[in-house]
């Protein structure tokens, strides 16, 4: 039974973060694709710097699957201990999804700024940044504590 909740406990955090990677994406990806369209409307130049801002809630997928393997290996413990496990995989994983549909609005935001004005995408990026942070954080944190 302990393995089956490593199992479970890595399947959740990889899977259900990749659905609220999907989800971020979704957001700025339709921000953009809109900032595009107005651009080729008005015969503007349609920056391409926007697909930084499309691809930055896909990073917490990767974060999930290093967290997935150190849950899978550290499940082989005592059953109480595999449900500690599975708790850290819940928290985890509520905090990857929240994060990437932050940045997915924020990225929405950033797209509509960077294509009005031509300016602020270091800003832009650093906002993402700090939210990126707080997945980073949450990865190698519950990493260090199993």
């Amino acid at each position: 039974m302990t393995m089956n909740i490593g199992l479970i406990s890595g399947s959740l955090v990889l899977g259900i973060t990749a659905l609220g990677s999907g989800i971020g994406a979704n957001i700025v990806g339709q921000a953009a694709i809109g900032a595009w369209k107005k651009c080729y409307l008005s015969n503007k130049p349609a920056p391409m710097i926007l697909i930084a801002f499309a691809a930055n809630p896909v990073t917490q997928v990767f974060y999930a699957f290093i967290l997935m393997g150190s849950l899978m290996e550290a499940a082989e413990a005592t059953p109480e201990r595999a449900l500690i496990y599975l708790g850290f995989s819940l928290a985890a994983t509520i905090a990857f999804v929240a994060t990437a549909i932050i940045q997915g609005k924020i990225g929405a935001c950033a797209v509509e700024a960077l294509v009005e004005t031509r300016k602020g995408f270091a800003q832009f990026i650093a906002v993402m940044g700090a939210v990126e942070t707080i997945a980073l954080f949450t990865m190698v944190f519950t990493v260090a504590s199993l």
